[in-house]
């Protein structure tokens, strides 16, 4: 069998992050079977269409490394891949119905349908058509009068279909509606186009999240008024929150460019996307994997039926482990939009810029979690501190006056570097720390308020070469004015 699977997203919105992990499962197994990935737009419900979302879909894919084989931009033997470029089929296909005596024309009106509705209900009973037209000879209901096509159900028996993961799966019959299948606009529902595409599409393996068991046997009933054979199902568990509950809005990011505007890579959000409810066999420890050896492993047998808890702090994790394993130069072409987001750098990056920004990378790689941390860690590089507090510059155990002889002869220090670079730095302040009776610690952590803005930053001796001789030594005689100030304020009171 050539295997055959689908990503088929509906454009009234944007990419949830837990029906991306299905459709990581989907790429990884067409890729392992050396089978096809289809991308197919379900945009029938025209109401709740959102303008971009077709593009934020593709978008979403092409960044993720989720390549289609067929489908929209690609082409194929079996487009149009956009389902309302299909109606014609649709209507077609469910006149044949109609023909073969499997469907049936329904021209009951809305308020008719709300009133026996309605009326089961206050009988404890299911909602649900109780087949008027149905017993109508063929022809009551014209052609050319307002109406909608629905599948005949059969009344007695069961309907059963196989899951991969979880053996057979029945319903009685009696349970199930008289479905639509086409509407009186002539749009398809979505029952009726999604068994109609997969068919036509040669879909071998349909694979998507357990909250579509309920509705299975309905298609399966469509395939078998067609006399089609119906895909492989493989139904895997949703993605919850660390509260237990389906993932959404409130958890955080749920859409992938939220991820993607947040730092995180797409290879480290591909990995832990492809260990949420799949791991590659039991014991098995590594969880930093290639794409190639994901696609390598995985295997549809090792899928967890338990619900999968997408995990911030996991991704987190991953996320950096990815981030120090990169050169830095790719790291830095990776970090520069983020710089250039914020407004903290030029777009395109000017020439004199890049030196700076080289030496950054180094300083900050160990440190980020995510690529936008960037931001927060050296903003004081691209523009200037705040006037820093006398308390951010009075250091542990030290009075003011001795801040202020260390700010002092920092300045002379630096000042009369002939290199002004971490290794001709470092040496120097610590021997100068001891000059002054004081601790390394003591001294840096002056220097660094003063400096940076910040208590915590990257590597000091780094941070200081990166914001530059001049404004260093502005900086520190703003410390200096700062602490004389509070000298004399304190002498006059």
């Amino acid at each position: 069998m050539t295997v055959r699977v689908r990503f088929a997203p509906s454009p009234t919105g944007y990419p949830h992050i837990g029906n991306v992990r299905t459709v990581v499962f989907n790429w990884l197994f067409a890729r392992q079977q050396h089978g096809a990935f289809v991308l197919r737009i379900e945009d029938t419900d025209q109401e709740r269409f959102v303008r971009d979302a077709l593009r934020v879909i593709e978008d979403s894919l092409q960044w993720l490394g989720l390549d289609w084989d067929e489908g929209p931009g690609k082409g194929g033997n079996c487009g149009p891949y956009v389902q309302s470029q299909r109606l014609q089929i649709y209507q077609q296909k469910a006149e044949e119905l109609v023909s073969m005596g499997k469907a049936y024309r329904c021209n009951c009106s809305q308020e008719r349908l709300d009133t026996i509705r309605e009326a089961m209900r206050a009988e404890g009973k299911t909602p649900m058509y109780d087949g008027l037209c149905r017993d109508k000879p063929a022809g009551a209901v014209s052609k050319d009068e307002s109406h909608v096509i629905r599948l005949k159900v059969p009344r007695e028996g069961i309907t059963t279909f196989h899951d991969v993961l979880r053996g057979d799966i029945s319903i009685e019959n009696a349970l199930l509606d008289d479905q639509i299948l086409l509407k009186s606009d002539g749009f398809p529902t979505y029952h009726l186009a999604v068994v109609v595409d997969d068919h036509m599409m040669q879909i071998s393996h349909v694979m998507r999240g357990d909250d579509w068991i309920p509705s299975t046997p309905k298609r399966i009933l469509i395939y078998q008024a067609f006399g089609w054979t119906p895909p492989i199902f493989i139904h895997v568990p949703l993605v919850l929150g660390a509260d237990g509950k389906k993932l959404g809005k409130r958890h955080g990011a749920t859409s992938v460019d939220e991820f993607r505007r947040a730092g995180y890579l797409p290879e480290a959000l591909v990995n832990f996307l492809a260990l949420l409810g799949w791991s590659p066999g039991e014991g098995e420890q590594q969880e930093i994997f290639s794409r190639e050896e994901l696609i390598a492993r995985f295997d549809i047998a090792h899928i967890n039926l338990a619900p999968a808890v997408f995990s911030y702090d996991k991704l987190d994790w991953m996320n950096g482990q990815y981030i120090r394993k990169m050169g830095e130069e790719e790291l830095l072409e990776r970090l520069i939009p983020y710089w250039q987001d914020a407004g903290l750098i030029e777009t395109p990056v000017a020439t004199e810029t890049l030196p700076t920004l080289r030496i950054l990378v180094p300083l900050v790689q160990e440190r980020l979690t995510t690529l936008r941390d960037v931001v927060a860690l050296t903003d004081f590089v691209f523009q200037e501190v705040a006037e820093p507090p006398v308390e951010a510059l009075v250091g542990k155990a030290m009075t003011v006056e001795q801040s202020l002889e260390a700010i002092l002869a920092v300045q002379r220090l630096l000042g009369g570097l002939v290199q002004f670079a971490p290794d001709s730095m470092e040496e120097p302040m610590r021997s100068l720390a001891k000059e002054l009776g004081l601790k390394p610690g003591q001294l840096f952590g002056i220097v660094r308020n003063a400096v940076t803005g910040k208590a915590v930053s990257p590597p000091l001796f780094g941070s200081i070469q990166a914001v530059g001789r001049e404004r260093t030594l502005k900086r520190l005689e703003t410390a200096e004015h700062v602490l004389v100030a509070h000298i004399e304020a304190t002498k006059a009171a």
